[in-house]
């Protein structure tokens, strides 16, 4: 008697729903035609040396077995201590803090732990990459909420935002500033934002990973047109704080994007939570690169204006270049990216012109589409990174002085 053979999909329909990382992607293919990559936001500068000594002395000093798995004590300590200055909150290192294997394990665990099938999580758009794959892969239901670019920055709708709010509304998350557009939002804007969250009862993820990257204000003619700028977490928000999930890192402030260690500061009990699942997620992270992460931290306060200072020099040189080369594009109030506009250059979308990018001019960006729920919305817009040395600009600058001869 013959039996009828049983078939299974291979592939689970979450891994089905999402594609692998574009970003990540365009960075293989720089490597490939030798372009010069302002797509992948990694400094290609050296990470501080003492930051890196403390390592290597931590590596030497045999903390090379498994942490705590929530996190070194040392460097919770050192947590509490730098948001006490920095954020002038107070946070227990014992029941609120949770060390994780960077901030986009520190987004999923969170995730994961509050999150349950069905129920919808707001994110705005353009966003980082990996917020719509995490709502996918905690059974959540994505909801989009457009940031639209006027001549004064990114702002999203109040309406727009209101209606996406419901009953079924578990959370929303938040970059700021803000990944792939520069935006700082305001205290206005984020006290409405937390007036929702209290009104429909949602959890805010905030990701704040640039937060010591923010930019002064623009000057046109000598003047200022816009003001300063000042990084506002929604856990200082009033009525916040025990509903807001911070999500952060070493990775961007410190230049040592490739250590992969973040921090989740949470309530205690979705702190619990966290902790039970980055347990079976990852088990921990880096044990010597905690505690050269305790010392980071610690650094003075100089060192976050030399780091501003920087990359505000950096951010002043790109985007007039960008600007007097055909991208159409303003001043990001902070993190290292610039969202540009290519409609100008007539091609049929962003991924054709990404390609003609690397392999004609030599410059690597990352695909508009790629921040998108409707790959529609970003088909004439490409992002590029800055967060490169002096000379990495220079050269993609040179190169795109053959952009409009060679269209």
């Amino acid at each position: 008697m013959n039996q009828t053979k049983l078939t299974k999909n291979r592939i689970s329909k979450k891994a089905a729903s999402f594609t692998e990382s574009v970003i990540r992607e365009m960075s293989r293919v720089a490597a490939k035609y030798d372009a010069v990559n302002l797509g992948q936001g990694f400094p290609d500068f050296p990470a501080p040396f003492d930051i890196k000594e403390k390592a290597m002395e931590a590596i030497a000093g045999d903390h090379n077995q498994y942490a705590i798995t929530w996190g070194v004590k040392s460097f919770r300590d050192a947590i509490a201590e730098k948001t006490k200055w920095f954020l002038n909150l107070d946070v227990d290192p014992e029941t609120e803090i949770t060390v994780t294997c960077g901030s986009t394990e520190g987004m999923i665990a969170g995730m994961m732990a509050t999150v349950d099938a069905g129920e919808e999580v707001i994110v705005f758009e353009p966003f980082y990459e990996n917020y719509a794959p995490d709502a996918i892969l905690s059974d959540a239901k994505p909801v989009h909420v457009p940031l639209y670019q006027t001549e004064t920055g990114w702002h999203f709708e109040k309406d727009e935002l209101r209606n996406a709010f419901n009953e079924n509304t578990k959370a929303i998350i938040i970059c700021n500033p803000n990944n792939p557009t520069g935006k700082v939002f305001t205290r206005e804007e984020l006290e409405f934002i937390a007036e929702l969250c209290r009104e429909f009862d949602v959890i805010c993820f905030t990701d704040e990973i640039y937060e010591h990257i923010i930019y002064k204000g623009i000057r046109d003619a000598g003047e200022m047109t816009r003001d300063n700028p000042k990084h506002l977490s929604m856990a200082q928000i009033d009525g916040m704080n025990d509903r807001t999930v911070v999500i952060n890192s070493l990775s961007k402030t410190y230049s040592v994007t490739g250590w992969r260690v973040g921090y989740v500061i949470a309530p205690p009990d979705i702190t619990s939570a966290i902790r039970k699942v980055h347990d079976f997620l990852t088990v921990g992270a880096a044990n010597p690169l905690q505690h050269a992460g305790a010392y980071a931290l610690s650094l003075p306060e100089k060192y976050y204006r030399e780091l501003q200072k920087e990359y505000q020099s950096k951010r002043d040189f790109i985007v007039p270049v960008l600007q007097k080369n055909g991208f159409k594009c303003e001043m990001p109030q902070g993190a290292y990216y610039v969202m540009t506009d290519i409609s100008d250059f007539g091609f049929a979308n962003d991924v054709e012109f990404t390609k003609f990018l690397i392999q004609e001019i030599g410059v690597a960006v990352v695909p508009g589409s790629s921040f998108y729920h409707d790959k529609s919305l970003g088909a004439q817009k490409v992002r590029f990174c800055f967060c490169k040395k002096d000379e990495t600009l220079q050269a993609a600058a040179e190169r795109l002085q053959n952009l409009t001869k060679k269209i």
